[in-house]
Order: C-alpha cells, then structure tokens, then sequence
C-alpha cells in the first residue's frame, strides 16, 4: 500500500528541481549535432551544454567512466531529495543484478571482475562479492540473496552462463514488480509493467527467430507485465502473429517490427522500437504538476541519454557512417 504520508505535494520541491534539470537533458537537435560533429571530440565537447565534464583524451574507456560518474551523481543528488526511497530502487537494482552476473561468472572462470562491477545499485559491489564469498545472503536484499544463491547452483549444474543470467533476470523482474506495487504509485507500476512486456516481447522474437515454438518460452517469460505469459506462450503455440496479437496494445509497433526480425530482417529496428515504448509511456509525465511521476520520469529519460550517448560516441570512435548510428538511436523524452 502506499504509504499515507506521501501526497504529492511531498514531492513539490523535487518536481522544481526535476523540471529545471529535465532543460539539461540531451534532445535531438543536439544528437543531431554531435552525429555530425568533424570529429569525436567535438561531439564529447558538446555534452557540456548537458552538464557533462569536458574529456582531456576521448576514448571508449573514458567515456565509460564519464558516463558511470554521472550516474552515480544522479542518484546520490536525488537520493537526498526523494520521499521514498524504493523509487530510486526501481533504476537501481538493474546494477545489482549485473554486479551479481559478472561476480558469477567471475567466479566460474577464475577472472577478474573489478572493471565490470558499477556501483550505482542498492548493495555495494565488494559487500555483494564478500556474501558470496562466505556463502551467507544476510547483508543482502532476500530476493537478490536467493537469486545469487539459485543462479549460482545454475552455473554449477549446468555451466550455461545464459541460465544463470535468466535466473538472475527472473528475480530481477519479480522484485522490481514488488517495489512498484509496494509504492503504490500506478504511474511505476505502469513503467514497470511496460518494461516486463517489452522483455518479454524480445524474448518471444528471439525464440521464433531460432526457430523454436512456444514450448521453449515456458518458464523463460516474466510475470507482472499487462500480457499474461500463459497467453502469450498459448498464442504462439497457436500460430498466431505477434502483429495481431500485439495489435491493440502500445507494442504494436515493435511486434511488427519483431515480425519482420523473425522472417529474418535486421533487429536494430525492432530494439529501437521497444525502448521508443518506454519512452513514450514516460512523457505523459511532462504533463503531471507535481508528485512521483516526473521524478520517475526523469530517471528514465536520464538512463536513455546515457545510452544515446555511449551509440553515439561508440560508433564515432568506431569511424561508423553517421545514418548507421542514427538509426540505432532510441526517441528522445525531450
């Protein structure tokens, strides 16, 4: 339930805050501008107008790190403001489950992990690694803990780092959907939501791609999203086209394009499309006074800018022709 004594009014001060950072967010004109920049470090400098620091040398790695910083700036400015905490969570805990990913595999092939672990999660990487170290889930959220625990019994039975991730995503899913109910914010549950469907989506597309049939998607689709996985897998099983299974619902974009990716065309199309849902659920925000949803609304903008950054410095450090990485850009909120 949600907790009585969050009124929107309690988030009037962060809501100003919010809007005057969202004037900071990147927009198209300006992805625009650094996809036609003469060079890499013109584009990098032309992150200043977005409050990013200017970058001495331009590489893959210290944008990385540039990118990792303001993140973790982020979340440490809004973590003093926000009302309640499990907001910030919901964008957190993807990181936790990452840092639990590569700490696992880590530990199945004797290599080192350090340069992969991100600490813009809930849990400390190194108090994450000492729990699995000591075989104890204590210092830990419950479901992380049992999800750690299971993948990692996974890995040992059936060394397949991809049924140890989908383990971990399992949980992953689950525990973000007790978060948002737990808020009792409909406008999270709905982001949450969107965001089940659309993995769920992907997942389905890259099945039918490998030619399998409903049968292999039981037990690998993630409960909480508006469409039932017991209809979904009963659909495929059927034969039905994911275009007109999709048809009524915000996804049907996406479905048509992951319709051409199962008959075997490109998936950048199909990808773009099914982040372009999120963003388009979060920009009825724009028009909310005051309360939760603005925040959440930014955070998520915030985590695709940081994505549209990395696409457009990755392919311009890669020398990629400037349509290629275009089309590979996601909608901007702004």
């Amino acid at each position: 339930m949600l907790d009585e004594k969050r009124r929107d009014t309690d988030y009037l001060f962060l809501t100003t805050r919010v809007r005057a950072l969202e004037c900071q967010l990147l927009d198209r004109s300006k992805m625009d501008q650094m996809l036609e920049a003469t060079t890499p470090e013109d584009a990098a400098r032309m992150l200043s107008d977005c409050g990013y620091p200017e970058l001495e040398l331009v590489t893959g790695a210290t944008v990385g790190e540039m990118l990792t910083r303001e993140r973790e700036r982020v979340m440490e400015d809004l973590s003093q403001l926000v009302p309640d905490p499990a907001i910030l969570a919901v964008f957190q805990i993807q990181y936790d489950y990452h840092n639990g990913k590569v700490l696992l595999k880590s530990e199945a092939t004797g290599t080192q992990a350090d340069r992969l672990l991100v600490e813009t999660g809930r849990i400390p990487s190194e108090t994450m690694a000492a729990a699995l170290r000591g075989g104890e889930s204590m210092d830990l959220p419950p479901l992380l803990g049992q999800a750690l625990l299971e993948a990692r019994q996974v890995l040992s039975t059936t060394r397949d780092p991809q049924l140890g991730d989908f383990t971990l995503d399992r949980y992953y899913f689950q525990e973000l959907w007790q978060i948002a109910q737990k808020t009792g914010s409909s406008f999270l549950e709905g982001y949450v939501q969107r965001s089940i469907d659309t993995a769920n989506l992907r997942t389905v597309v890259r099945v039918l791609r490998m030619g399998k049939g409903g049968e292999f998607l039981e037990g690998i689709l993630f409960e909480g999203g508006t469409m039932e996985a017991g209809r979904l897998i009963d659909s495929v099983n059927a034969g039905a086209m994911l275009e007109e299974l999709y048809a009524p619902t915000p996804l049907a974009k996406a479905a048509e394009a992951g319709a051409a990716a199962v008959r075997g065309e490109s998936l950048t199309l199909f990808e773009k499309l099914c982040d372009d849902t999120i963003i388009d659920y979060i920009k009825d925000a724009r028009f909310v006074s005051f309360g939760e949803a603005p925040v959440i609304a930014y955070l998520a903008a915030k985590e695709a800018e940081i994505v549209a950054i990395r696409i457009i410095m990755t392919g311009r450090l890669a020398g990629l022709p400037t349509d290629v990485i275009r089309e590979r850009l996601r909608e901007a909120y702004v």
